[in-house]
């Protein structure tokens, strides 16, 4: 494989010096880019986007041309496990996924098996081998899978929720059944993630986007219990293990010192907490990721310059940080908006190793 020109970002997932602070952003290749727009009309639907490996290379590919980003992410969503089960994935213009099997019953969870890595979920992998081709080692390359959690949410729902009563209420009237279903996933995602490994990616990351709807009890015991079991397959595994693992449960930041005993390399962090208190619960032992209000995108240029230094001032000068915003950038934020956060992340971030 091409030697990487750039490794700042993974330089930072190990804790090292870098030259100034990496940033990329979660969602980056998405509909606030109008190229990213126009592919996907000739893809015909955001599944016919996904699912094409030419096309996810193409608009994983689009954000690195406009900014100065330090990694690139795996176009896909995290969706795709449960879609290989056979539960019917679909997009609804304006309301988001649903299944047309959801998983309500004992017997439902009975018939759910690991998906094939080289037969359902090829199209995955063979756009991971075609990107890294693509990148020729200018910036590393993500992979990421759902985690456990988050994926059964949608499974059980049927759809997106505001609070995934259906799964809660199953944990809580029969929590041997959601622990077959969770325990399902995790042999899922980390055969999922092992595979991205192998296909290419440089450094995973699980996405559990609904672990915060979780009490701190419910939380090691539907979530963080999962990914941890996660980590310890992939550290198992013998080119998987050499990868850093990027953990990020929005709304869960009580539990950051917990999930950085899981052995990942790095939490990312949303903005509800100052990464300053995020940096003095994981004690060093792993490097953060995070963590600017993705809303501040639709502020003017100098609120955006002001947050961003904001955000570094509060990590401070010190090894370990790569910069995102907490959560995905929205759909009708400004690309120029994109171009002056990264320049000014990497423009203060070289100052701030000056001091």
């Amino acid at each position: 494989m091409t030697e990487l020109k750039n490794d700042r970002f993974l330089r930072a997932l190990r804790r090292e010096a870098t030259d100034t602070t990496p940033i990329w952003v979660m969602r980056q290749a998405g509909r606030y880019l109008p190229e990213y727009r126009a592919t996907r009309e000739r893809a015909g639907s955001f599944m016919g986007l996904a699912q094409n490996p030419e096309y996810a290379c193409e608009v994983t590919l689009q954000p690195l041309e406009r900014f100065e980003l330090d990694a690139a992410i795996l176009f896909s969503d995290i969706l795709t496990i449960p879609d290989a089960m056979g539960l019917g994935l679909s997009f609804a213009q304006g309301e988001g996924p649903q299944f047309a099997h959801p998983v309500r019953t004992a017997a439902d969870i009975a018939k759910l098996a690991v998906p094939d890595m080289d037969g359902e979920l090829r199209y995955v992998m063979d756009a991971l081998r075609l990107i890294r081709r693509e990148l020729h080692g200018r910036v590393p390359l993500i992979g990421f899978s759902g985690s456990p959690w988050t994926l059964a949410c949608y499974m059980v729902e049927g759809q997106g929720s505001k609070d995934f009563a259906t799964l809660k209420a199953m944990c809580w009237n029969e929590p041997k059944l959601a622990h077959q279903l969770l325990d399902t996933l995790a042999q899922a995602v980390a055969h999922y993630l092992i595979a991205q490994a192998a296909a290419g990616a440089q450094a995973l990351m699980i996405f559990d986007t609904w672990g915060g709807l979780l009490g701190p009890a419910s939380f090691r015991e539907f979530s963080l219990r999962y990914m941890a079991r996660i980590v310890d397959a992939l550290k198992a595994d013998p080119q998987a293990r050499e990868l850093p693992i990027v953990l990020f449960s929005k709304g869960a930041g009580q539990h950051l010192a917990e999930m950085a005993d899981t052995g990942c390399a790095a939490l990312g962090v949303d903005w509800t907490m100052d990464i300053s208190a995020a940096r003095l619960a994981v004690a060093g032992k792993v490097a953060l990721q995070g963590n600017l209000d993705p809303a501040v995108m639709r502020a003017n240029p100098d609120v955006i310059r002001r947050e961003a230094r904001a955000v570094l001032d509060s990590y401070g000068n010190h090894p370990g940080h790569v910069f995102n915003l907490g959560h995905g950038i929205t759909p009708e934020v400004d690309p120029a908006h994109v171009k002056v956060l990264v320049d000014e992340v990497h423009d203060y971030g070289r100052t701030l190793r000056t001091r």
